[in-house]
């Protein structure tokens, strides 16, 4: 028997993974010295907040 989730989000976050969808945060990637989009692998200078290619932003 699993513990039942403490709060509304993990109960959503539950209800979400048991149905295949990916429920962790999502940030940028890192290649040497520059961020990677996670959507669409464009660089960007470090500080970015979104990305200029597909407008993706960090959660």
């Amino acid at each position: 028997m699993s513990s039942a989730p403490s709060t509304n989000e993990d109960v959503f976050d539950e209800f979400l993974s048991d149905r295949g969808h990916e429920t962790e945060i999502v940030r940028w990637e890192r290649s040497y010295n520059k961020l990677q989009c996670p959507e669409c692998g464009a660089l960007h200078a470090e500080g970015s907040t979104r990305c200029g290619v597909c407008d993706w932003r960090p959660s």
